[in-house]
């Protein structure tokens, strides 16, 4: 996996990256209506924008030997005090299991210890078959959060945690 700095230029990439990865991620989890909504609300060109720009995520995107994108992280360092967050890790279905995400965590984890960071954490859906991966990378649940996204949704989550 080749790991690439996203900017601004790539929001399309990520965007397009979003959409074809979510119905798979959530399409058992969530309404079809919910996942528009979200896809739209966390995805839109405008959103990505204002997340890198604005709010200061940063973004790597993952390209395979044959120079296809097929996943990518967003990450906020100090997030809280010492503490960095994975507001988002994606990888194409097809490409699970290959050792993808494990390489964009580790890329956060190594960032992250630089800056000093103690904890790496993110959310993860109550659902989510990817909780499993999380366990496996170290990750153990601190607490539940049910988020109020609007338009009568709701993120029904745990928090999980890793020390770097």
């Amino acid at each position: 996996m080749q790991p690439i700095l996203a900017n601004s230029a790539h929001v399309t990439i990520i965007k397009d990256l979003a959409y074809a990865i979510w119905p798979t991620a959530y399409g058992d989890i969530l309404s079809s209506e919910q996942l528009n909504y979200m896809l739209e609300m966390f995805y839109s060109e405008t959103a990505l924008k204002q997340q890198m720009e604005e709010k200061k995520h940063v973004f790597y995107l993952a390209k395979n030997d044959t120079g296809k994108f097929v996943g990518f992280v967003a990450y906020e360092i100090n997030c809280e005090p010492n503490k960095t967050k994975i507001h988002k890790i994606y990888v194409l279905p097809e490409t699970q299991g290959t050792g993808v995400g494990k390489q964009l965590f580790t890329l956060v984890c190594a960032n992250a210890k630089k800056e000093n960071q103690t904890v790496v954490f993110l959310n993860v859906n109550k659902y989510n078959k990817a909780k499993q991966f999380y366990e496996r990378l170290g990750f153990v649940i601190t607490k539940e959060e049910v988020i109020d996204i609007g338009k009568n949704y709701i993120m029904d989550d745990y928090v999980m945690e890793v020390k770097v």
